[in-house]
């Protein structure tokens, strides 16, 4: 087990091989993959974007060695150790099969296919092939989050009654925002829950340990008609429209579900709350207290009790060994997103490397998770009934 997540003074020394990372797709979220999959101590030898043109551009934008003319040379290039798969959500499955194919380990971003049963082929895929295939739910890697699931572990909370919260944008708040991932052909039949709600039904499950078995959901489409802009990175209001198109998944997802455990929850998903940039929020309520964790202020975690509440900082000394080993710099020093990003890549490495994989190392079995929850949220808003989600 790590005592530590894989940083680059952890690479060093003989018996360490160096990794040969490839990017598959050049957007906000491909140089993420990137810079940490350095910071890790891989070496990027190529990157692939929408045209061989774009390739060599970004391979000399994102400091890696060549542009492969396309991403399906890319994962089956000798060339390449793992693959991180950036790309539109329609390639991920066929790309991430194609490098399992070629022997290469995996980092697929999410959904890991755009139905379960895809996922499902992926996962089973990956098992037969002995490959590491690891899915982005980075989320998991705050130390508010590793404290939180460990004050629950603990039985600090009690018997959980009530699992809540939301993840709220607005990065497609109005008709002129848009972006290829309101395509179903290209993102998928669920937009908001596939791309955001997958995070937070992993997340509130991880932190838990309660498992969504049956849920009750309604969609909406705020924005019926929007510009058309396909080629626009996320979060992105730049770039020339084309048109106008009419907008077939969601703006905002709602949800009521039951657990394994006996507890009920609710949650709102929307990409359209203006003022609201990535306000992920969850609470966790037992007979003992409550814990509650908000992405847009990670340094504290809320604790409640029946006689008050108070917060607990990021701070090494006061967490619990599983949250202070992702705690990295001093108390108010702040961490965020990139680093937990680096975490995870570099945990990723380290179970390539042969190493014991982590508690919480999010795998292709998650993705998998995830697309059975979205199928069953698609299925319940169009039946209107409750929907099991498979186990």
């Amino acid at each position: 087990m790590l005592e530590q997540p894989l940083r680059q003074d952890a690479l060093e020394g003989e018996d360490r091989r160096e990794v040969r990372a490839g990017i598959a797709g050049a957007g906000f979220i491909g140089r993420v993959h990137a810079r940490c999959a350095r910071l890790a101590g891989a070496r990027v030898v190529g990157v692939s974007a929408s045209t061989p043109d774009r390739g060599r551009e970004a391979a000399e934008e994102l400091g890696a060695e060549r542009g492969f003319a396309s991403s399906e040379e890319l994962v089956s290039s000798p060339e390449v150790d793992v693959v991180h798969i950036c790309t539109p959500n329609n390639l991920h499955l066929p790309l991430a099969l194609a490098a399992l194919e070629a022997g290469k380990h995996v980092i697929v971003e999410k959904p890991v296919a755009l139905d379960a049963s895809g996922a499902a082929e992926l996962a089973a895929t990956a098992e037969a092939a002995g490959r590491i295939v690891t899915v982005p739910f980075a989320y998991r890697y705050y130390a508010t989050v590793r404290e939180a699931r460990a004050r629950v572990s603990a039985g600090e909370l009690g018997r959980l009654s009530l699992l809540h919260g939301s993840y709220l944008q607005d990065w497609l708040h109005s008709p002129g925002d848009d972006n290829w991932r309101v395509e179903p052909e290209l993102g998928g039949a669920s937009r908001a829950f596939a791309d955001i709600g997958s995070h937070w039904c992993d997340l509130v499950e991880f932190v838990s340990g309660h498992r969504i078995t049956d849920l009750s959901a309604q969609l909406h489409t705020a924005v019926p008609e929007r510009v058309r802009a396909a080629s626009r990175q996320a979060f992105s209001s730049e770039g020339a429209a084309d048109g106008r198109r009419r907008v077939d998944t969601e703006d905002v997802a709602v949800a009521m579900f039951r657990t394994d455990a006996g507890a009920v929850g609710s949650l709102v998903i929307s990409q359209v709350s203006a003022g609201r940039k990535n306000r992920l929020w969850l609470e966790l309520d037992g007979d003992g207290g409550s814990v509650a964790f908000d992405q847009e202020q990670p340094e504290t975690l809320w604790v409640g009790s029946r006689d008050g509440a108070h917060v607990v900082p990021r701070d090494p000394g006061g967490l619990s060994p599983e949250a202070a080993r992702y705690a990295v710099v001093p108390a108010g020093h702040p961490q965020g997103y990139l680093d937990c990003f680096e975490a995870f890549v570099g945990e990723t490495y380290a179970a390539i490397r042969g190493e014991t994989p982590p508690d919480g190392l999010p795998t292709v079995d998650d993705g998998l998770r995830a697309a059975r929850v979205t199928e069953a949220v698609l299925d319940s808003a169009r039946s209107g009934e409750w929907t099991e989600v498979p186990a």
